[in-house]
Parts: structure tokens; sequence; C-alpha cells
């Protein structure tokens, strides 16, 4: 009797014999494959570098096509938005515009990391003291969401002249520190000897060297070469306006000053740094 015919067939096999093994038409190794470059929406405030020229800076505006950069130093340079174009921490990325709609700032104008969802701390019983109303204004536009995430109310004394009773009422102590910030302090001034008058290791006066805090607004930031020198006997403020062709109304002329105000790189450092020194005393935990 004749066996059974099988239609079983080996595996691997077709009709006529055995089926050629498929490749995958890409023979390339893996670590010869090009890396996919991500994409990262240029964003203000994101810091990265264009490799050709070196420059590192931070993003400040992102629009047809090119990205804006700004260094440490406050220089600009414009790129444009080449794929691969970038190193973000090292590594290569693609900028591409960020979607429409409003932009959250990453810095505030302080420079400070941007906390866009934290709420204003409730305020310390440390306080912060400024001269005059332009001295807050000022110091408000600039370290405004800074000191409501601290928590430090600043209030203005109209002039420093009764400065050790204003302490003395104060009374300042490990729980409530209290920070002030005087003009025109250089050795020898009537500003000098009343903040040498303050003993109280709770309480800390600083001070820029300028006349008036409209001089720590750079002049570049103006417009103009320079601060004006003004006659002694003359009020300083209108000497100012007068020498500069401005109308003499100090009031409207310190509007026009600080709408130009926009972030800490159009101050003189040596208010800068003043002001931090006080923030970081007045918030220094006890102890």
């Amino acid at each position: 009797m004749r066996p059974p015919v099988s239609h079983h067939r080996p595996s691997g096999e077709g009709p006529s014999g055995p089926r050629p093994r498929v490749y995958s038409p890409d023979l390339t190794p893996p670590w010869k494959k090009p890396r996919t470059v991500p994409e990262v929406p240029a964003e203000p405030g994101l810091v990265v570098e264009e490799p050709g020229t070196g420059f590192c800076g931070a993003v400040i505006r992102c629009e047809a096509g090119a990205v804006t950069l700004e260094d440490r130093f406050g220089r600009h340079r414009v790129f444009p938005l080449a794929a691969g174009g970038f190193l973000l921490e090292g590594r290569a990325v693609t900028l591409v515009k960020p979607a429409s709609g409003p932009v959250r700032p990453t810095r505030t104008a302080s420079g400070s990391v941007a906390v866009p969802e934290a709420r204003a701390r409730v305020a310390r019983a440390g306080r912060i003291y400024v001269e005059g109303r332009h001295d807050a204004e000022l110091v408000e536009k600039v370290w405004g969401d800074d000191l409501r995430v601290e928590g430090v109310v600043v209030e203005y004394l109209e002039g420093v002249d009764d400065l050790p009773a204003i302490v003395e009422a104060f009374a300042p102590g490990p729980d409530a520190r209290l920070g002030v910030l005087v003009d025109h302090l250089v050795p020898g001034s009537k500003e000098w000897r009343i903040a040498e008058s303050v003993t109280s290791e709770h309480a800390l006066v600083v001070g820029h060297p300028y006349i008036d805090v409209w001089e720590a607004v750079k002049p570049s930031s103006l417009g103009i070469d320079a601060w004006p020198r003004v006659p002694r006997g003359q009020d300083w403020k209108t000497g100012v306006c007068r020498a500069l062709g401005w109308p003499e109304n100090t009031g409207a002329a310190w509007k026009g000053i600080l709408s130009h105000v926009r972030s800490y790189k159009d101050l003189q450092p040596e208010l800068l740094g003043r002001v931090e020194q006080l923030i970081d005393f007045v918030t220094v935990p006890p102890g």
C-alpha cells in the first residue's frame, strides 16, 4: 500500500522550494544612524549656545525665522532657526517658534527664576525702608515679584533725617529685621553720619553713591550720554530736567525714566548689590 501523501512543508519552504529571506532595505548599523535632533520652543529666557560662534545667551525674542539671544554682558545677536543649530546643555537642538498665545517669562525683572504659580507670602514682620516714593517705585518694578514671594514689604520715609528715631520706633529684632536703603551714602556726607548712628544688630543701613535714585538708572537705557552735573545750590532733579531739555516737571520726568526700566540690566550695579543685600538680610531665618 502507498503511504499517504503529506501536504506539510518544512518551515521556510514555499510551493517550489525554500523561501528567500527578506532583509530590511536599511542595513545601516544602529550606531551609524543619525540621531534625531529634538525641537525645543524658543521661549524667552531659554539659555542656548550657537556652536558656530560660541555665542551663549538667553532668548529675547523669536520671529520671522530668527531668534535673538542676549549674553551676560547685554550684547544681542540674531541667528537663523536652522535645524540642529543650537546647543542646549551641551546637546544639539532645533529651536522652533513657540506656540502662539501668552508666554510666561522664565525670569523676573531682577533676574531671579520666575515662580508664576506661587502665591504672595503673608507679609513678614521685617521691612525694607527706602528714602522716597521714587526709590520705592523703582524697587517695586524690578524686585516686586521677588518681594511678594518672600513676603517683604517696602515702605518709604520721605528722607532719612529722623532715621535713628524711626529705627528705634520700629524696634527691630531677630524675627523682625529692618533694612534701610539710603541715597548718596558716601564717607563724610550727612547721610553717612546718620547711618553710622544706627547701631542695632537687627538693622542694616546700606546705600548707593548717587545723589538721587534717578542716577542709578543707566544713561544708556534712557538714550542720554550721561547724567548732567548740577551746580550746588540748585534742586538736583529740576537741574537735571533743565540740563537735558526736559520739561521742568520732576513727576512727569520720573514717569518717563521709570518707563525705560525693564529689568535689572537697566540699573547700575551699585544699586543692584545693595537691594539684594537688604532682601537677604531681612529674610534670613532667626538664629
